[in-house]
């Protein structure tokens, strides 16, 4: 029986990638049935402003894999980005991007002899992506980044099995806990927690910005990384420059019902229907969408081609030998269907399965929730940010006022420096300020209190938001200001 999946095209030169990968999929008789969804550009303009039609996010919900185009999302109108949405809509927690050097796809490092095979797993729900952002003031925005214990057990222990299935001996965790202590903290306090269960495979640590460095200078050291969203999303495309730009670089994001195998490239509509566009990205991400059907012989026969192909010099527009004429679309996609059959002289895909393997889609009857129990929770104090005009010294006499017998006034911040009881003259202000109170040793506090706190001090100055401190069985919950 074949297996019904959703495919949305895209926008630009989505339509014709699309059609080049799906018909080079019919030449090799894969055994997919496709039902096309509409989503894109063309629904925002539309009036839908999840960029998706109702009938679309029920076919994908049903059938529980998306391959699809590039897809835009209109500029300056308020609405987020489709690609982001859908990733996070069905909990798509795992985000996938194997990068190898490609014969006929010169980079640096393919004409210095380095072959790079490296995969990125990005976390894919939670960050900065969570896109919560307020104004606090006409100059002060601000922005949360949320970091889950459940969700970066999630993708970390996908990460694992990643690389156990793939048969790497080395997982690498990029982050920036050296300077975002509690997020970057908690996912790489999860990294090493998880990797006790995986033995066999050498874990290990790395500030992002230290990656980069290497990742550019020595990028054969590294088997599989695992990072947070945004630093994932950076490092990515960094590793997709490595082996010849976004044009090679497949895509899986994967979820436990839910799926989605796109190209991550831009939709060029410079050459939107010129029929010129390189499908070889989206036909990556098409095969390891194979893989994770089952179909690992179709998905190293489509493989093997496209590698053959690309030995022989056949290239599109933006990339290969340009003493040789460049092929458009459909013949850089016929001459992968004539090659079907032959094997390249390196680096031959085998028939393995990449994933494991796809059961039935399971539909829940209510969201799930994912939560640690157990843990002793203690109300330390509250920050209150608040607009201000005044000096640190001159707001802190304000804030006074707030106080009762149970607390004391510890600090004054002002775009996370302290500026109060202490601090220097050449820190440069900002009118949002966080207003740090903390409860007097052996004292008890209730959640109404800090309320009270923030309600008195608004009478005062303007109270943007609060934030409760916390510890969390004797765990400090909450970072110190710098200069502290």
């Amino acid at each position: 029986m074949k297996t019904k999946i959703a495919v949305a095209n895209g926008d630009g030169i989505g339509p014709e990638i699309m059609s080049a990968v799906l018909n080079i999929f019919e030449a090799c008789n894969v055994q997919l049935e496709y039902e096309f969804v509409e989503m894109g550009k063309s629904y925002f303009d539309a009036g839908h402003s999840t960029g998706m039609t109702v009938l679309a996010k029920d076919t994908i919900e049903k059938l529980g894999i998306l391959f699809k185009g590039p897809m835009e999302t209109p500029k300056g109108k308020g609405v987020k980005s489709i690609n982001v949405t859908a990733r996070k809509v069905w909990n798509t927690y795992a985000n996938q991007r194997d990068f190898r050097t490609l014969n006929g796809v010169d980079t640096v490092f393919s004409k210095a002899g380095i072959p790079i095979n490296l995969t990125i797993i990005r976390e894919n729900i939670e960050d900065t992506y969570g896109g919560i952002e307020h104004l606090l003031t006409y100059d002060v925005a601000v922005g949360r980044r949320i970091i889950t214990r459940p969700g970066s057990e999630q993708v970390i222990r996908y990460a694992f099995e990643m690389a156990r299935r793939k048969g790497y001996t080395k997982l690498a965790c990029g982050h920036k806990a050296n300077i975002m202590k509690l997020t970057d903290g908690m996912f790489l306090e999860v990294f090493y927690e998880v990797a006790k269960d995986f033995p066999e495979i050498q874990a290990s640590d790395i500030i992002v910005d230290d990656l980069c460095m290497k990742l550019v200078s020595r990028p054969e050291t590294f088997q599989s990384i695992v990072l947070t969203n945004l630093q994932g999303d950076i490092v990515s495309d960094l590793c997709a420059g490595l082996v010849g730009g976004l044009g090679f670089a497949p895509s899986a994001n994967i979820g436990d019902n839910i799926s989605i195998f796109e190209a991550v490239h831009g939709t060029a509509p410079d050459i939107a229907g010129k029929g010129i566009a390189n499908p070889t990205a989206l036909l990556l991400s098409g095969i390891s969408m194979l893989r994770f059907l089952g179909d690992s012989a179709n998905a190293a026969k489509i493989e093997n081609a496209l590698l053959y192909t690309l030995e022989q010099g056949v290239h599109t527009g933006d990339f290969g030998d340009k003493a040789i004429p460049s092929s458009n679309t459909k013949e850089f996609a016929d001459a992968i269907i004539a090659n079907l059959g032959k094997l390249p002289a390196n680096g031959a895909a085998i028939a393995t399965q990449g994933f494991d393997e796809k059961g039935e889609v399971f539909k829940p009857s209510k969201n799930k929730l994912t939560l640690t129990t157990g843990v002793k929770e203690e109300m330390i104090g509250v920050d209150v940010f608040v607009r201000s005009d005044l000096q640190p010294a001159e707001l802190a006499d304000l804030a006074k006022v707030a106080l009762t017998d149970n607390f004391n006034l510890v600090m004054i911040s002002n775009r996370g420096t302290q500026v109060w009881p202490t601090g220097s003259i050449y820190t440069e202000l900002v009118n949002e300020y966080r207003v740090r109170f903390e409860k007097k040793d052996g004292r008890e506090v209730s959640q109404k209190e800090l309320l009270h706190i923030a309600a008195d001090l608004s009478a005062k100055v303007k109270v943007c938001s609060v934030e409760f401190l916390m510890n969390f069985d004797g765990k400090i919950g909450y970072t110190l200001a710098q200069g502290q």
